[in-house]
Formats: C-alpha cells, sequence, structure tokens
C-alpha cells in the first residue's frame, strides 16, 4: 500500500513486493547505516520513554535524566538507574539486533548509529556502532573520570569511584547535556557518506539524532523505516515498513539473502 508517496508493508503475502523493494534498494545504495531507537530494545523487555507506555509518563525527566537531579539527590537518581541497570542485565538481544548483524557480516550495513544505552547493539555481535547517548553498563567519576563498568548492578548508591573515591555518575547523555563530540562527529560523518540509512524503532523527536536520517535525504540518499507507528522521519522515507524490529528484520535480511542468491 502506498499513501502519500510512503510504501507501506502489511503483512500480507501480496505486501512481500514491498519488503523485496527494501531489500534491493539496500543491495544497490552502498554504504548503508542504520539508526535504532528505543523501540527495537522494546521486544527484549526494556521499556521505551515515549509512547502510552513510556518511562517518560511514569517519570518526570527532570527528577531522574538531569545533572540538577543528581547534584540535588544522588542517591535517588541512582536507585533508578540501578533499576535500570539491573532490567538491562536481564535482557537479551533480540531478532532485530541479530538482523543488523548479519546484514553487517553480508558486508551491507557499514555501521549502527543507536541512541540506547542498553548495551544489546554489543552483545549482539555488532562491530561498528556508534552509541550517541552512551552506555548504562559504564560510569565515570565525577572528579578524576575514571570509568567503570558494571558486571552487576552496583550494590551501594551512589556508588564511589575505586580510584580516587569520588562520586560516580552513569555514563549517559543527561537532558541539558551536550552529546559526547567524537560520536557525534563520527554520526555525522557516516550520514554524509551514507547512501541508504535503515532507521529503526526511534520517534525521531529527540535531537540532534533525528537529524542524521535527514542528512542522508538531503544529501540524495535512501531512506527505509521500520516502526510500530508513524514517527518524524516517516515524511522522508523512501520505504516504510509497518511491524517489530524483531519480526520485519529478519524477514528483510532473509529477502535479501535470497535476491542475492539468485
Amino acid at each position: 500500500m502506498t499513501t502519500n508517496g510512503i510504501t507501506e508493508l502489511p503483512w500480507g503475502g501480496h505486501g512481500m513486493s514491498d519488503l523485496e523493494k527494501a531489500a534491493r534498494m539496500i543491495i544497490e545504495n552502498q554504504p548503508a547505516i542504520a539508526l535504532t531507537g528505543a523501540g527495537i530494545s522494546a521486544e527484549s523487555g526494556i521499556p521505551t520513554f515515549r509512547g502510552k507506555d513510556g518511562l517518560w509518563n511514569r517519570f518526570r525527566p527532570e527528577d531522574l535524566a538531569t545533572p540538577e537531579a543528581f547534584n540535588r539527590d544522588p542517591r535517588r537518581v541512582w536507585e533508578w538507574y540501578k533499576y535500570r541497570i539491573e532490567l538491562v542485565m536481564k535482557a537479551k538481544p533480540n531478532p532485530g539486533h541479530t538482523a543488523l548483524v548479519e546484514l553487517e557480516k553480508m558486508g551491507l550495513l557499514r555501521c549502527v548509529i543507536t541512541q540506547n544505552v542498553d548495551n544489546l547493539h554489543r552483545e549482539a555481535g555488532q562491530k561498528c556502532l556508534v552509541e550517541l547517548h552512551g552506555n548504562i553498563r559504564w560510569a565515570r567519576c565525577t572528579r578524576c573520570g575514571f570509568r567503570v563498568f558494571w558486571e552487576k548492578p552496583p550494590e551501594e548508591v551512589p556508588p564511589r569511584c575505586p580510584r580516587c573515591g569520588g562520586l560516580l555518575r552513569p555514563d549517559v547523555v543527561w537532558f541539558g547535556e551536550p552529546l559526547p563530540p567524537n560520536a557525534l562527529e563520527e554520526a555525522y560523518r557516516l550520514a554524509e557518506e551514507a547512501r541508504l540509512i535503515l532507521v529503526v524503532g526511534t520517534s525521531g523527536v529527540v535531537m540532534p539524532a533525528g537529524l542524521i536520517p535527514f542528512i542522508v535525504k538531503e544529501a540524495g540518499g535512501v531512506v527505509i523505516e521500520v516502526n510500530v507507528e508513524y514517527s518524524q522521519v516517516t515524511r522522508i522515507a523512501d520505504v516504510f515498513l509497518r511491524g517489530r524490529a524483531g519480526e520485519v528484520l529478519p524477514r528483510l535480511v532473509d529477502t535479501v539473502r535470497g535476491l542475492l542468491d539468485k
């Protein structure tokens, strides 16, 4: 079905031509990159932040995810992040994550740029990964900058730096903070060089990450979106595949493989 110039994949047999269209685009438009958001990890049991069941409907960002909140009450912030670290450590990569790894192994996906902090792309085996918003499995010292990787959730909150005794903070980007310059520069470079971007499970409203698909599009590249609902990216998508990443992406990879085997 095509609506407003967007090809949308209905989940029936007649929709395979749309899936094949996306697969052909990936094969014919290289290099390709992917941008992922919370939607790809929702199937692993990690709550999204937006949408009807999003975390920000239950918690206020300014109470838990800002430098001011941390300075005001580091224990409260760390109690929430300990809960989230526990969720992340229980979660496993889903077929959406592994499908992107397969595309990378096939030489058809140059890199994944992610807004997620859950480490699941890395656990799935993604080699080229740009984490725009940091990684919740890491903490860094507010005094000396030393970084700690959590093999298990911190036992005491707020945790202290093993090197200098300073206060540790989650090594993630909070509201009001800039993105890590190196990560952002790498993401922009990849977008400028890409001929195709696969946008998976993101609302497209968080900036500057939301600009990345537009950079690819403005340079003449192709945009394929996989999402359960329309987003800010949909209006520039060449193909919109509606559905869960864990269902759509494996079918897309199988279709790509089938075309290459012909």
